[in-house]
């Protein structure tokens, strides 16, 4: 938590950027983002990060009593929407949380085709550590690093450059029933059945990609 007054100010100066809305996302427990170009040569890396706004402290503890912790469920698929990773990861109150795609997202893949280059994240705001059983509690907001590419040459190999980023907020969805028991399940046969793949990795607080 130390270091947290100095990666704000990359923060606020992102949020001045996007217009003041970099985290502006509704009181909502599940959000959706993708990732593209991961794992390519010449492009740089792309970074989730997440913060816990003290919604789920102000909500359910009262004044003098600890914040509340929060976990980010996190699952991701690739672009055939075929399931890869997932993992639970801290955010204390007022903390941050970085995930690289390259490092942590999409190095230990259920299939075992690491490197994938295209797909989905989906994120659970959940009071829960296990990410094979949700609980979902509002009080997560999060922003997704998008690596594009301006060019593409076929058919004498494959070549994109260059490559700019952009930075947008998670999208607000609905999480039904429905949703949260297929992630959860997908999530457990990945842990029982991937012989070690299909889990992701969590950085620690105060360490930004």
């Amino acid at each position: 938590m130390k270091k947290l007054g100095l990666l704000l100010f990359p923060l606020l100066a992102i949020t001045l950027m996007l217009g003041g809305n970099a985290f502006a996302q509704n009181n909502s427990d599940y959000f959706v983002t993708y990732y593209s170009n991961a794992n390519t040569t010449g492009a740089p890396d792309a970074t989730l990060r997440i913060i816990n706004d003290g919604d789920y402290a102000s909500a359910y503890y009262g004044d003098g009593l600890e914040n509340g912790n929060l976990w980010a469920s996190i699952y991701v698929f690739d672009n055939s929407q075929e399931f890869q990773a997932c993992c639970a990861c801290l955010v204390t109150p007022d903390g941050l949380l970085s995930e690289s795609v390259n490092k942590q997202l999409t190095s230990n893949e259920l299939t075992g085709y690491a490197e994938r280059t295209n797909g989905v994240i989906k994120v659970v705001s959940s009071y829960n550590s296990d990410p094979t059983c949700l609980d979902p509690t509002p009080g997560l907001r999060g922003t997704m690093v998008h690596v594009q590419a301006t060019s593409v040459i076929l058919p004498a190999g494959t070549e994109k450059s260059p490559f700019y980023v952009t930075e947008t907020p998670l999208a607000d969805s609905n999480l039904s029933s429905t949703e949260a028991t297929v992630l959860g399940q997908l999530c457990s046969f990945a842990i029982t059945l991937g012989s070690g793949h299909g889990t992701c990795s969590c950085t620690q607080e105060d360490f930004d990609w």
